[in-house]
C-alpha cells in the first residue's frame, strides 16, 4: 500500500512542478528540489540533479506550446540559450564538486534573494 501512496505523491509532485514550469516558463526547480528533499527524503545533491533531469521533458513540452502559441524572440533565444547551456554545464560541474551543505546554503540564498526581489 505504501508503494501506491509513494507513487501518488510522486505523480502529484510532478504535476505541481509541471504547472509551475509551464505557467512561469521556468522555475519548477524551485519547487522540485524542496519536494524531493523534504517530502520524499532525497539526498540534497541527488535532489538537485534529479530536478535537472525532470526539467528537461517539461522544458521541451513547454517550448513546443510557446512556439505554437506565443511569439519567441529568436535572436534573444540564441544569446540567452548559449549562456544558459554554458552556465548549466558549469553549474552541473560545481554541483558534482561542492559539499552538499554548501549546495543547500547556495540554494537557500538564491531562493531568498528571488523572494525578496519579488517583494520589492
Amino acid at each position: 500500500m505504501k508503494k501506491f501512496k509513494d507513487k501518488v505523491v510522486l505523480i502529484l509532485s510532478g504535476f505541481a512542478i509541471g504547472i509551475a514550469n509551464g505557467f512561469f516558463g521556468g522555475g519548477g526547480g524551485m519547487i522540485c528540489v524542496p519536494l524531493l528533499e523534504k517530502v520524499l527524503n532525497v539526498d540534497n545533491k541527488k535532489s538537485h540533479s534529479t530536478a535537472l533531469a525532470v526539467m528537461l521533458p517539461i522544458a521541451l513540452f513547454s517550448i513546443i506550446v510557446y512556439v505554437i502559441k506565443v511569439r519567441i524572440d529568436w535572436p534573444m533565444f540564441g544569446f540567452v540559450g548559449g549562456g544558459f547551456v554554458l552556465g548549466g554545464a558549469l553549474g552541473a560541474f560545481l554541483l558534482s564538486k561542492l559539499n552538499g551543505k554548501i549546495v543547500r546554503i547556495v540554494f537557500i540564498l538564491v531562493v531568498l534573494a528571488a523572494g525578496v526581489r519579488l517583494l520589492i
